[in-house]
């Protein structure tokens, strides 16, 4: 280990210890190879988070088209599986962050709690409820693509997991599943161009998850169609608009999500030609705002926050994206340093009191320490 990997591993250990400072125990950790891990201690501190808000019928932030009076319905009338956690799309991800902890960490002591709310939630009743839902045409756009991502990787996780409860959510899960499949099959044909701000209708991200579930479960057909698609909106993209980003609002970098859509979809050789062309001026160490954790001024405003959301997916675009490079890769160690630099940052702010992070901000934070 090199000197300056040594000191850098110091600092991060005080910045972790800074994090930890007044609670009961460290929530995270560093292994033996640099890397941070999430001890079972922060496991139970994030699945508290998840288990606050998915039964947690309101504030609720509903989304829908009505048709007429009868579509006036509560929130957990109206999607009683996701009802929770604020929106339709933080509620499935708050779902998948438990499914993801518990199948980790089985002793954590949450377990039993997470087993009850996920068999109430994921009820073949409840999932017939959110198909119909999403069955009817004035429904056909909801939550497309995010939502829609996210269900599907709450589907791969409970695919990818030897457990009688997780094969039995699963097949309750599976209608809307396959529905969600028909939906992306059906849109990005006529998806001409790709969106590419920041946010909930990110192309990137929702064919990146898109891929991912398809390569679990085989969905050939699927698969075929996000490579596809994926190389015609952006193969050809050169200069990213790096001194662009931040936009105010994002929880995506687009130029980020975007090499991490490509990163699964070309070859290492093609991926390294595309990232050189289409990341010219990072190659050059500028601008230096893609390097720097965004500054998150108001956590209490819903739209503000997103930005501790946006440190947290650059943090795991930059690390996907330096596997996918390798080693070797000229701006390797430029790249580990600042995804680490934007984990510590968001760290200490999952949990800061305010609804408008703590419905969501975990499961971002799970994915990012999975991914390293």
């Amino acid at each position: 280990m090199t000197g300056i990997k040594k000191l850098f591993i110091v600092l991060l250990l005080f910045s972790l210890s800074k994090i930890a400072a007044g609670q009961d125990s460290v929530q995270y950790k560093i292994n033996s190879s640099g890397k941070f891990e999430l001890t079972l201690q922060g496991a139970s501190h994030f699945a508290s988070l998840a288990l606050k808000c998915v039964q947690k019928e309101y504030p609720n932030k509903l989304g829908n088209v009505l048709e007429g009076d009868s579509d006036l319905l509560a929130p957990a009338k109206m999607h009683p599986a996701f009802y929770g956690c604020f929106d339709w799309h933080s509620s499935v991800h708050g779902h998948w962050m438990l499914v993801r902890l518990l199948k980790l960490y089985p002793q954590m002591p949450e377990a039993l709690h997470i087993r009850e709310v996920i068999n109430k939630n994921i009820s073949q009743k409840n999932i017939i409820a959110e198909t119909d839902y999403f069955a009817k045409p004035i429904n056909r756009t909801f939550e497309r693509t995010y939502g829609w991502a996210w269900l599907l990787k709450l589907s791969e996780e409970l695919h990818t997991w030897d457990d009688p409860d997780a094969k039995l959510w699963e097949k309750n899960l599976q209608p809307l599943a396959d529905l969600i499949v028909k939906r992306y099959i059906d849109f990005l044909p006529k998806q001409t161009y790709p969106i590419r701000h920041g946010t909930h209708p990110n192309t990137a991200f929702g064919l990146a998850f898109a891929y991912d579930y398809t390569k679990s479960v085989g969905d050939k057909d699927l698969l075929k169609m996000v490579i596809a698609r994926s190389k015609d909106y952006f193969l050809k993209d050169t200069i990213a608009a790096l001194a662009w980003e931040p936009n105010g609002a994002d929880f995506f970098s687009p130029s980020l999500q975007e090499a991490d859509l490509m990163r699964r979809v070309l070859s290492k050789a093609e991926f390294t030609k595309w990232f050189n062309r289409f990341f010219k001026e990072l190659i050059r160490r500028r601008p230096k705002n893609i390097l720097e954790p965004a500054i998150v001024s108001d956590r209490t405003d819903l739209q503000i926050v997103h930005l501790d959301g946006l440190n947290l997916s650059r943090t795991w675009c930059m690390y996907s994206i330096v596997k996918a490079l390798g080693r070797q890769y000229p701006l390797y160690t430029l790249l580990i340093q600042s995804a680490r630099k934007h984990l510590l940052s968001a760290l200490p702010n999952i949990a800061n009191g305010n609804y408008s992070g703590e419905h969501w901000l975990a499961s971002f934070a799970v994915y990012a320490l999975s991914i390293e």
